[in-house]
């Protein structure tokens, strides 16, 4: 059973986030916890994040860990584009939300390939154990996006 209340991120994400922003802008590399930023959909300013980067068959996931995530809703609003940077290097990106079936295959492995991401999601009540199946239950509830080069 999942839980349909609003799951909150916990009370020491947002600053443990801007520790890795600031480690990522002295250009220590962190490949698991790339940096995003998207326009803001009110201000359109700058809005960056580190979120975990799923590698799967060849292509490049991200996942709304919080459904409503402000990122996410960014991202909806800017039209997919966005960049990415690990350490000093930046690309354009562009982020596509997947249908179902695409979505479904990126959920089943979240658990397994991104223990600490998952970890945190059953902690914030987004999902109720991390397992598979837990993670399939969230489909249609926490977008799952796929990252394109910019063209």
């Amino acid at each position: 059973m999942q839980n349909d209340s609003k799951p909150v991120p916990p009370r020491w994400l947002k600053p443990m986030n801007k520790v890795f922003m600031t480690l990522s802008k002295t250009g220590i590399a962190m490949l698991e916890l790339p940096v995003l930023t998207v326009p803001g959909r009110k201000s359109g300013k700058p809005r960056s994040t580190p979120l975990s980067v799923l590698e799967l068959d060849g292509q490049r996931y991200l996942l709304e860990g919080f459904p409503g995530a402000d990122w996410a809703r960014n991202i909806r609003a800017a039209a997919g584009r966005a960049t990415l940077r690990v350490g000093r290097k930046t690309e354009e990106v562009h982020l596509v939300e997947v249908e179902q079936e695409e979505a479904l295959t990126v959920l089943r492995a979240w658990p397994e390939r991104m223990t600490d991401g998952a970890k945190i999601m059953l902690d914030a009540g987004v999902v109720t154990a991390v397992t598979p199946e837990a993670f399939e239950a969230v489909v249609g509830r926490c977008g799952v996006f796929r990252i394109e080069v910019a063209r």
